[in-house]
């Protein structure tokens, strides 16, 4: 079954949801065809610890009978993967350890809780680094076969990059959303600190560590943030900024794009040094783009060591 020439698993997170509202799709039809999607090509890519086919299933039907009622939440039957740092209550979180091999918690992590709450499907729990730390797991970039996913969340930009899953949740110590994103092609968001609860969840570092999450859309990234950020007078703050319609506006500016030769700017390989360049080049033809070259002062040469500090005292 195709959607507009494509198929089912292939999908953005806003696709499905509109296909289903519009009766084009059933999120039993889209949940099939992503596992059937992750049996044929996860055996190579390992992007998956545990999955569930007929918990999976339950779960669509549950979306599809609430989108024939009209109480269907805002991500009724997207498919999503979660790290294997968040509680499930109803899979394992082993937190890529054999030491907590089939462990329970019995709860879901608040993110899943609000993922669940808008009527998710969650297929299955994505491959962590053994507690998010720097043991890798066995997952392989789905663009090369052998190659490195990036760290902790690998499992996670994976699994999106191979069209398993149109989303995925993962987390952040230093660079586990961001530079699996860079691996695997996708976009990988990196929320402030606040924005998103940590409640049911590893922290292994609790002034670093960040909920992110993983898709192939920045509407996709949209949704997902609107699920599952803080909300209501108990986060006055955040609630504050975000319905301040000023602070999501450019008026007339143009976009302002900062192209940072960072403290580890000199070990990047040519190649590498080379892209992210000709990519400024591209913005800048662009009218409303401005691009600034930034040289950050002396003292970020320190960061990376600071950053270790702070991660090994806590």
């Amino acid at each position: 079954m195709k959607i507009e020439d494509q198929p089912l698993h292939a999908l953005t997170a806003v696709a499905v949801r509109d296909a289903i509202g519009q009766g084009k799709a059933t999120a039993v039809d889209v949940a099939m065809a992503c596992l059937d999607h992750i049996e044929t090509i996860d055996p190579s890519i390992r992007a998956w610890v545990h999955l569930n086919r007929e918990r999976a299933r339950q779960q669509a039907r549950a979306a599809d009978e609430k989108q024939k009622s009209g109480r269907a939440g805002p991500m009724a039957g997207v498919p999503v993967g979660v790290k294997d740092l968040f509680n499930t209550y109803d899979m394992p979180t082993q937190m890529g350890s054999p030491i907590w091999a089939g462990f329970s918690p019995g709860n879901d992590a608040r993110v899943v809780h609000y993922l669940r709450m808008a009527d998710v499907v969650v297929l299955g729990k994505t491959v962590t680094a053994e507690f998010a730390v720097h043991a890798p797991g066995p997952t392989h970039n789905p663009h090369r076969v052998g190659y490195m996913p990036g760290t902790s969340s690998s499992g996670s930009a994976a699994a999106v990059a191979a069209y398993m899953v149109p989303v995925a949740l993962g987390t952040q110590t230093a660079g586990s959303t961001i530079r699996p994103a860079s691996y695997c092609g996708v976009i990988g968001f990196k929320p402030s600190f606040g924005l998103v609860p940590r409640t049911g969840m590893l922290k292994t570092t609790d002034t670093l560590d960040t909920v992110g999450w993983f898709a192939r859309s920045i509407d996709d990234i949209e949704l997902v943030f609107e699920t599952i950020r803080v909300k209501g007078p108990d986060y006055p703050v955040t609630e504050r900024a975000l319905a301040d319609v000023s602070r999501r506006r450019r008026a007339d500016r143009p976009w302002r794009v900062g192209v940072v030769h960072g403290p580890k700017w000199n070990d990047a390989e040519p190649y590498a040094q080379c892209a992210l360049l000709e990519m400024a080049d591209e913005l800048q033809k662009e009218n409303d783009v401005e691009i600034r070259h930034v040289e950050l002062p002396g003292e970020y040469a320190l960061v990376h060591d600071i950053h270790s500090v702070i991660y090994d005292r806590a």
